[in-house]
């Protein structure tokens, strides 16, 4: 199982990757594991600030429809529209083109509350 060392994780099963005041958010390869072929990928909150653990969107499997939660709290700048006509790039690509949404932080003291690559194998007992 990938679980890239410079990323930081959730509860929840996303990645995040900071670069400055903006933070990309996508899935874990665990999770996409678990929720089999991607169908859809709905985010609908783009422009909007968010609170952390807020659902800003959905990603939608063949037999399950799970939420998205914000991992910080900011705005949602960003969308990756490949997602809407190749939902797949999520199981093919979770860390690199299957990235869902860019979020512009707003408080970067809650980055310290967000699982390292070993916290989170931990968690998943990988």
């Amino acid at each position: 199982m990938n679980i890239p060392s410079e990323l930081k994780y959730t509860k929840d099963h996303e990645w995040i990757k900071i670069d400055g005041d903006v933070a990309t958010v996508g899935i874990t390869d665990f999770a996409q594991g678990e929720l089999g072929d991607i169908v859809y990928v709905e985010v609908e909150t783009v422009g909007e600030t968010l609170s952390q653990e807020e659902v800003f969107g959905t990603v939608e499997a063949v037999k399950t429809v799970s939420d998205l939660f914000q991992p910080l709290e900011g705005e949602i700048v960003a969308f990756n529209e490949a997602l809407e006509d190749d939902p797949e790039l999520v199981n093919n690509d979770p860390y690199g083109e299957g990235w869902m949404v860019k979020i512009q932080i707003a408080d970067a003291s809650q980055i310290e509350g967000l699982l390292s690559s070993e916290a989170y194998q931990e968690l998943i007992g990988a």
